[in-house]
C-alpha cells in the first residue's frame, strides 16, 4: 500500500522517538518523512515537508510544544507526547485534542491515531479546536519570560525585559524593542495578560508601556497625560487609566 499520510516526530528524547517509529511501522499508509529534536527543527521541516500529521512533544529545551504551535503557519493533524502536567491535560480534553501520556503502550498510540484519522476528514473543525486550544493556554498559560515571532521562516526569540511598549494594529500588536519592531498575530487582551504587571501596564486600550522604560509623565492639556520613553517615543495615556498608572509609579 502506497503511504497517503505524511507525519513528523518532534521529540527531543531519541527513545521516545525510537518509540513511535516503532509504533508507526505497523501502519503503512503513514510515511515519515523527518523527524527533529527541538521546535525549532519542527518548524522548519513543517514549512519544507507539508505533513498530514505531526507527533509533538510539549516539554522541549529552546522552544516548548506550546510555544511552538503559536507560531504554526501550517495546520497539520496533531497527536501530543506528554509526561504528566494537569495544565496541559485540562487544556487539550477542554478542546477535544488528542494526546498520549508518557509511557504509552501501542493500543492507547493506535487508538490516537484513528482519532486523526477521524479529523482529517474535516479539516474546518479540527482548525478551530487547535485555534482554541491556542486561545485557551495563552490565558491560562502564566506569566512568560520571552516572547516568540515568527517573520517568513526566521524566529526572533524576545525576552520581556527588551519591551519598551506595545501598540494595537488591527488583529495584530507591535513589540517595540531596541532591535527593531516586530508584529505578531495577538489581541492585546492575551498579551496583557501573560506579561508581569509589575513591569507593563495598558495605558490605553491600544498600548502597553514596560514601566522601566518610562523617562517622564507629562501634563497633556487640561486633564490627559503623555507618557515619554527613554527612546522619546510618546505614548497618550487615556484619563481611566491615569490613577493606576500613578499609584504604579508611586507618584
Amino acid at each position: 500500500m502506497k503511504p497517503d499520510i505524511r507525519a513528523i516526530i518532534i521529540e527531543d528524547e531519541e527513545p521516545a522517538r525510537d518509540l513511535l517509529k516503532a509504533y508507526l511501522a505497523s501502519h503503512e499508509n503513514i510515511q515519515l518523512v523527518r523527524e527533529c529534536e527541538n521546535g525549532f527543527e519542527g518548524i522548519k521541516a513543517i514549512a519544507e515537508s507539508l505533513p498530514d500529521l505531526i507527533f509533538l512533544d510539549i516539554q522541549m529545551p529552546k522552544l516548548t510544544g506550546f510555544e511552538m504551535l503559536e507560531l504554526l503557519d501550517e495546520h497539520p493533524e496533531i497527536i501530543f507526547t506528554t509526561a504528566y502536567d494537569q495544565f496541559a491535560i485540562r487544556a487539550f480534553e477542554f478542546n477535544a485534542v488528542d494526546y498520549l501520556m508518557k509511557p504509552f503502550s501501542k493500543e492507547r498510540f493506535d487508538q490516537a491515531l484513528t482519532k486523526a484519522f477521524d479529523r482529517m476528514k474535516n479539516k474546518s473543525e479540527s482548525f478551530e479546536k487547535i485555534e482554541k486550544l491556542k486561545e485557551k493556554i495563552r490565558e491560562e498559560g502564566g506569566i512568560v519570560d520571552r516572547i516568540f515571532v515568527k517573520t517568513g521562516n526566521h524566529i526572533d526569540v524576545i525576552p520581556i525585559t527588551d519591551i519598551s511598549h506595545i501598540e494595537a494594529q488591527d488583529d495584530y500588536i507591535e513589540l517595540y524593542t531596541p532591535k527593531g519592531k516586530f508584529l505578531k498575530n495577538e489581541t492585546m487582551t492575551s498579551v496583557e495578560k501573560r506579561l508581569p504587571q509589575e513591569y507593563f501596564i495598558r495605558v490605553h486600550r491600544s498600548s502597553i508601556i514596560n514601566v522601566q522604560q518610562i523617562d517622564k509623565l507629562e501634563k497633556y492639556g487640561k486633564e490627559n497625560y503623555l507618557i515619554i520613553l527613554k527612546d522619546k517615543t510618546k505614548v497618550m495615556v487615556s484619563k481611566s487609566r491615569v490613577k493606576q498608572l500613578k499609584e504604579q509609579l508611586g507618584i
